[in-house]
Parts: C-alpha cells; sequence; structure tokens
C-alpha cells in the first residue's frame, strides 16, 4: 500500500502543477484565444477560424496580355456599334411593315428609296467615323438582330448587281458582308458583352 501510495504521489503533484500552469494562462484577457467550432457531416466537432483574405498580384504572361487586349477593343467596338444594330432592326421592321401587299416594283422602291434618303441623313456621319474594324463588328451584330447578313439585306433591298458591288469593296477592306454571328462559338465572347450592352441600355431587364 505504501508503494501504490508513493507512486501516486508524484502523479498527482504532477497533475496539480499541470492544472495551475493551465489556470495561469487563461487569466489574462490576451492569453485567451477563441475558436468557431464547426460540426462535420459525420458529428465531430472540430475547431474552425476564419482566415483574411490575402490578394495575390502577378505579371500577365504575353498570351493574356493579348487576350485583354482584344477583348478591351471587342467590348470598346459593341459598346459604339450595338445601338446602330438595334436602329437597323427597327428600320428593317418598318419598311417590311410597309412593303406588306406592295407587288408594284416601282412602288416597292419608292418606299425603299424614301427610308434609305431619311437613313443617309441620320447615320451617314455617324457611320463614316467607324473604323473598319468597327465595322466588322457592326455587320456582326446586324446579323445578330434582323437574323440576315448584310449581303442579304442589300439584295433583298437594292438588288444582286448592289450586293455584289458592296462585297467586292467590302473584301478589300478585309471584310466581308456575308458574315454570320456564332453565338455559341466564335462569338461567345461578343455574346456575353451584348448581353451586358443590352442591360445597360435598357433592352434587357
Amino acid at each position: 500500500m505504501k508503494k501504490t501510495i508513493l507512486h501516486i504521489i508524484p502523479v498527482l503533484l504532477l497533475f496539480a502543477g499541470w492544472s495551475n500552469k493551465v489556470s495561469s494562462q487563461t487569466i489574462g484577457a490576451y492569453d485567451t484565444v477563441r475558436v468557431y467550432a464547426f460540426i462535420t457531416p459525420e458529428g465531430d466537432t472540430v475547431p474552425m477560424s476564419y482566415l483574411p483574405n490575402v490578394e495575390v498580384y502577378t505579371r500577365l504572361t504575353g498570351k493574356w496580355k493579348k487576350y485583354w487586349a482584344d477583348w478591351t477593343r471587342l467590348r470598346n467596338a459593341v459598346y459604339v456599334t450595338y445601338p446602330y444594330a438595334k436602329a437597323a432592326s427597327r428600320i428593317m421592321n418598318d419598311i417590311n411593315a410597309r412593303l406588306v401587299n406592295v407587288t408594284d416594283r416601282s412602288k416597292r422602291r419608292q418606299i425603299i428609296h424614301a427610308r434609305e434618303k431619311e437613313l443617309k441623313k441620320e447615320f451617314t456621319d455617324k457611320l463614316t467615323q467607324l473604323s473598319i474594324y468597327q465595322g466588322k463588328i457592326l455587320m456582326k451584330l446586324i446579323y445578330r438582330e434582323t437574323g440576315n447578313n448584310c449581303y442579304e439585306i442589300i439584295d433583298d433591298y437594292k438588288g444582286f448587281i448592289n450586293a455584289a458591288f458592296w462585297q467586292t469593296i467590302a473584301i478589300l477592306f478585309g471584310s466581308n458582308l456575308k458574315q454570320k454571328y456564332d453565338a455559341k462559338g466564335n462569338d461567345a465572347d461578343m455574346e456575353k458583352i451584348v448581353i451586358d450592352v443590352e442591360r445597360m441600355y435598357g433592352y434587357r431587364s
């Protein structure tokens, strides 16, 4: 029995000293570390803490510099030309409504010519200020809004000869009146920008 007590006393003294040490460490206001608790799906409770946000900066590679430069150029072009594409769609709907049940070619030409004069007066100065790149973007957006490329539109309203003439001019400037709009493919970035612009101009809620 004495041997057992002698073995237990050091253990009790050690525990008492450890307890006093722990108690002395938790007395001060700055000695207590508060942690949040997180319950795992298995039902275990583990300590949890939130770390402050860390911002990491690095230099763009040549590939990403080019990507963001191209994207910025595209965004600016869409912001400039999209209102013109919407106007073109509205005007085409108006012309088509006037041409309903008009079968006489002379009367049809008069209607188209009268609307054409209004368009030139309203948009000529603005459109001539566009760059070739902005002109390409405008043609794509017109296709998006009307479902017809510019070659088809000119062919319908002005005839094949005019359409062929302007297609030749477009090719000389590195463009194409027959280009289409691929919202889920090559023009996916443009589509995202257009949706943003539609919200800005109030075309989309």
